[in-house]
This record gives C-alpha cells, structure tokens and sequence, in this order.
C-alpha cells in the first residue's frame, strides 16, 4: 500500500475516471473516497488542488479509509492519465549527451561550451502525447537534401517525466505532482539532417509515449539520492537546496519481449528540481498538467544506454535478440517496452508501471 499510483480508466458503459492501482487492481477513487474531484476523465482537477490534498487523499488510502471493491485490471481500460499542457524535453545524461555528440559532430568536442552550465532542452510537441499501447506509425521526413520517404534510422529513448500538479514558485515537491515513464521516439536520419541550428522538430515531433500511471512523489522518498557531482558549481538559481533530488530509478528496456538494456537514473547529471528551476527562470509560467522529462537515460557501461544508437555504435555489434535477430534501429512490427523500479519504504523494490508502443509501417503520402 506504499506505492499507490494513480490513473485514468474505464470500465464497459462507464465514462473514464480517476482511479489508483492496488496490485493487480484498480480502486475507483470517486466511489471510494466520495469526492467528485475523481470523477473526471483526467487527473488535472485533483493535481490542480495542490499537495495538501495529495498528502491526505495518501494517507486515506493507506489507512485504509474507504469502502469499495478494487476493480482487476483485466477489465478495465487505461487511458492517458492527465491533459498534458505544455511538454519539455530535457538532455540531462552526460554519457548520452557525449555519445551522441561525437555521432553528430565526430569533428568537435561532442559537449557544447553550455551543457555543464545548464540543462538543455527544448519544447515539444503536447498534442502528440500517447498513452502506453498506442500503436504509433514510422514518421516520413526529409533524410537529406532531396530525399523524402519513411525514416530508416528510428529509435527509442528511454526517459523519466515529471507532471506538474500546481502552477506558482517554491519547492519543487510543492509543485512536481509525480512521475511517469516517457519513450520519445525518435527518426534519428531526420533528426540529424534537420536539427541544425534550431534543434529538434520532426524527428521528434511525430509521437511521445506515457505510462498510463503516475507515481506520486512521495512513493519515492527511499529512492532520493545526492545528485551528480557538478562542476563546474552551478549559478544560484540552480544550486540544489531542499534535499536530494537524485532518484536511484533502474530502468529496464525490452525489445520484442526480451531485455537489451538496464539503464541507470542516479547517473543523471542534472536532476528534476534543477530542470524545473532552468524551465522556469525567465518567467515561463507553469500549467497543470506541464510535462517535463530528463531526457534519454543512460549510463557509462555498454548495455546500460537507453537507446538504441548507442546500444549498436562505436564498435559495438547490433542488439541481439534470442531468435537471432539484430537491430540498429526498429523494424515494423517491433514492440518496444520500458518499466522502471525503485526501492520502497518497506525495503522492497516498487514497480513505476510500464509504456510499451509497436512499430507500424509509415502512412503514404498523397
């Protein structure tokens, strides 16, 4: 009962609602508890009461305060879990950030002069937010001048996001509501040819996959961890204050069923408070329902990158799957699932759910 994730789901003849998973079960909140507030088809109304109203709907459920049959989830459908508002995408690894800058640009140093000063990022795309199982179709772009058809290099990028529950400024726990698992797929033919100078656009823009849970922050209290060293020491507005923001998260990644890959978040070099602090210095307001992720999770040791193009680069043989298929990038029909864990405070590991997508052929182009 320590974990407690929370959800959007439905049942045959019912509207969708808010509801927490209990096990293999899901409880309905709004039958439970009797409060309205759950009854929407989203989780923003409630994450929009602020964390005062987190702490005691948690402590309600764990003593157990409500009167209700959990429903199994077999019979239930998840659905996207918030209304996302606006999405950032942030670039927080430094083994990934080196990795793909000696892909990109083998001639430079692979780190731009900022990235230790800051968080990198950029704005995406919201609308295209898909919850786990959404089938989602190979992008067609531009792979170079002149060339146009279905990307040929698409990947995975395994991420931890961070929803946002209440607008305003203060500790990052008064306004971070939980997290989510993120796959930002990306085309990674356009993405190289079009990133130039402005970053990311279509390569990326295409599709984002969810979870359909969100975890509560405070489910996560045994896995908050130092930070990263930094050097060199960051402005004050990104000095890490209010504890450890660190997450001692083990991401796993699997391909068509089998794992290939156990990425590490406490490696992370930026962490979520100071991702929050960089989105929101200039003034930019926050939403409820503001999604913002770490970027792809990976760590220094081969079989530890949270994607592909770097499982299979720098001398490293492609992803070998037990039938005996290999990958560099994803074929159609391929099934990609990331599920994470974390240490809970009963000692034992909790589970942050699972965001799963296949790959379907590209759209013609009429």
């Amino acid at each position: 009962m320590n974990h407690l994730p929370y959800g959007v789901f439905s049942t045959t003849g019912q509207a969708p609602r808010v509801g927490v998973r209990i096990g293999n079960h899901v409880l309905d909140l709004a039958a439970a508890l009797g409060d309205e507030v759950f009854a929407a088809p989203s989780l923003n109304p409630f994450m929009a009461l602020g964390p005062v109203a987190w702490r005691e709907t948690r402590r309600r459920l764990q003593d157990h305060e409500w009167d209700a049959d959990p429903i199994p989830l077999g019979q239930v459908t998840l659905h996207l879990p918030f209304e996302v508002a606006d999405y950032v995408d942030f670039y927080c690894s430094l083994e990934h950030a080196t990795n793909l800058g000696r892909m990109f640009r083998p001639d430079e140093e692979p780190l731009k002069p900022n990235w230790r000063h800051l968080p990198v990022g950029y704005h995406g795309r919201s609308g295209t937010i898909v919850v786990s199982g959404t089938p989602i179709s190979r992008p067609n772009g531009q792979r170079g001048a002149g060339v146009f058809g279905p990307s040929v290099r698409l990947d995975i990028e395994a991420e931890l996001g961070f929803v946002v529950g209440v607008p305003g400024s203060g500790a990052f726990e008064d306004h971070v509501f939980g997290v989510t698992l993120v796959n930002d797929w990306s085309a990674r033919d356009i993405q190289a040819w079009e990133y130039v100078p402005l970053g990311p656009f279509l390569g990326k823009s295409f599709a984002t996959s969810i979870s359909p849970w969100v975890t509560p922050l405070a489910a996560l209290s045994a896995a908050r961890v130092d930070g990263r060293a930094q050097d060199p020491r960051p402005l004050d507005y990104l000095r890490r204050s209010g504890g450890p923001w660190g997450l001692d998260l083990e991401l796993a990644v699997e391909l068509n069923g089998e794992i290939v890959s156990r990425p590490p978040y406490r490696e992370m070099y930026w962490t979520p408070d100071q991702m929050l602090a960089h989105l929101t210095v200039n003034g930019a307001s926050l939403r409820t329902g503001d999604l913002f992720a770490s970027g792809t999770v990976s760590g220094a040791e081969n079989g530890r990158q949270g994607s592909l193009i770097e499982l299979s680069w720098n001398g490293a043989e492609p992803v070998k799957l037990a039938n005996g298929d290999t990958r560099t990038f994803l074929e159609d029909g391929d099934t990609v699932t990331i599920s994470a864990s974390a240490p809970g405070t009963d000692g034992n590991r909790i589970s942050l759910g699972e965001v799963t997508g296949t790959i379907l052929p590209a759209r013609s182009i009429t």
